[in-house]
């Protein structure tokens, strides 16, 4: 249990560094999040009590380095303060533990560049290991991992918080109850690129809309309803 109430400095979000400067090792690890964080923009676009954050440090110490997921969920925050957004995430200014956490497996994990230390595979493992047991620490519910590159294991793995250990949920997509959304993996296209993303779905297990989807069936329904017009003899590019 995180505890903000002692006698000590507790510096603000813009007072610390926005994430720890260390680069994506490959385009999925900010496309993906940014695919989902797109999606809900659209399907919460009137709810304001919600962020997601991308690639940005998380602060639970001032005087420890932020946890710093590709991508996080938290809900009953405001979504944003003023036009100068959030440059991090600090829980003592937030008092909300993210609800989900996101970690796209580096595509150097078996080893292409050795020299940074990227291509380790036990260095890698240990991250992901170490990254697990803090989210557990500070309580976060749901721990998602994507990996690309497995063949014989499921790429999508949702782990669940339960009794304070980390349980793998099955299913492609994950219903998550607390969040009332859930998330999967399926190919489908996203800035012309067609593979598998992660996308959010409904109780019902159906896929939510990308945002050049939602553009696409606006376009397929005014086109719908022009050729209705035509053939009533109404010319649809003279109407107001």
């Amino acid at each position: 249990m995180l505890d903000f109430s002692r006698a000590i400095y507790w510096p603000s979000a813009e007072e610390l560094p926005d994430s720890d400067d260390i680069p994506v090792d490959n385009e999925l690890q900010e496309l993906i999040p940014t695919l989902l964080k797109s999606i809900l923009l659209m399907a919460w676009s009137e709810r304001m009590d919600w962020f997601f954050g991308i690639d940005m440090g998380i602060y639970y110490h001032p005087d420890k380095p932020p946890i710093v997921p590709d991508g996080f969920l938290s809900l009953g925050v405001e979504r944003f303060y003023d036009e100068e957004l959030r440059p991090s995430y600090v829980l003592w200014d937030e008092n909300v533990i993210p609800s989900l956490t996101l970690e796209v497996v580096s595509q150097n994990y078996h080893g292409t560049d050795i020299s940074r230390g990227l291509g380790d595979p036990t260095r890698r493992v240990l991250e992901y290991s170490r990254k697990k047991e803090q989210y557990a620490e500070l309580g976060i519910l749901y721990y998602v991992i994507y990996s690309s590159r497995r063949r014989k294991k499921p790429r999508l793995e949702v782990h669940k918080l339960v009794d304070g250990t980390y349980q793998l949920q099955s299913g492609n997509p994950v219903w998550l109850p607390e969040i009332d959304l859930g998330i999967g993996a399926e190919r489908g296209t996203y800035g012309g690129i067609t593979r598998e993303w992660l996308y959010w779905y409904d109780s019902e297990g159906k896929r939510l809309l990308t945002p050049e989807e939602r553009t696409q069936q606006a376009e397929q329904r005014a086109q719908i309803l022009a050729e209705r017009l035509r053939s009533l003899g109404i010319d649809p590019d003279t109407l107001g």
